[in-house]
C-alpha cells in the first residue's frame, strides 16, 4: 500500500474525483429547486401552503411574490442542475433562501437562548445549508460537466 498517496489523499482530497463531486453537488441541489419550485407552481396545495406562508410573514403582494418565487426556485434549480447560467441562477437562489430566512425562519427560532444555542439553531436550519451550497458553486463554478464550461471553451476559440 503506498501510504503516502493514500495521507496525500486523507489531507487534500482527490483532484480526479473532485469534478464528478461538484457534479452532484450541483445536481442534486438543482433538482431539489426544481422539483420544490415546480410542486409550489403547479400543485394547487403546494402553491396555496407557499402563499399562506408569505402572508403569515407579512410579505407584501404574498398572491404575486407566491408565484414569482415559485417561478425563481423551478427556473433557478433547473439552470442549476443542467449548469447553464448556473452563477446567476445560484446568486438569485441564495437570495431567495436569504430572504425565507430572514422573513420565516428567523422568527420561528427558539427565543431566550444562549448566543452558542442561538447559532446552534440558526446552522440547524436547511435554508443555511442551501445558502452555503450556493455560495460555494458560485466561487467554485458549476464544474467541467456543465454547459457553462462547454460555452466558456467555445468562446475561448
Amino acid at each position: 500500500m503506498d501510504w503516502k498517496r493514500l495521507a496525500q489523499f486523507v489531507l487534500l482530497g482527490s483532484v480526479h474525483s473532485e469534478q464528478c463531486a461538484i457534479l452532484l453537488v450541483r445536481v442534486s441541489i438543482g433538482l431539489f429547486f426544481a422539483i420544490s419550485g415546480g410542486r409550489k407552481l403547479f400543485v394547487a396545495g403546494s402553491r396555496q401552503t407557499m402563499y399562506e406562508t408569505l402572508a403569515r410573514a407579512k410579505v407584501p403582494f404574498p398572491n404575486l411574490m407566491t408565484y414569482f418565487v415559485s417561478s425563481v426556485e423551478f427556473v433557478g434549480g433547473s439552470l442549476v442542475a443542467a449548469g447553464l447560467l448556473s452563477s446567476l441562477a445560484s446568486v438569485a437562489l441564495l437570495v431567495d433562501m436569504v430572504v425565507a430566512i430572514l422573513t420565516t425562519k428567523l422568527s420561528a427560532m427558539p427565543k431566550n437562548v444562549s448566543p452558542l444555542g442561538w447559532v446552534d439553531n440558526l446552522l440547524y436550519l436547511p435554508e443555511v445549508l442551501y445558502v452555503l451550497i450556493l455560495f460555494w458553486m458560485i466561487c467554485s463554478g458549476p464544474g467541467k460537466l456543465s454547459v457553462d464550461y462547454w460555452l466558456a471553451e467555445q468562446l475561448q476559440k
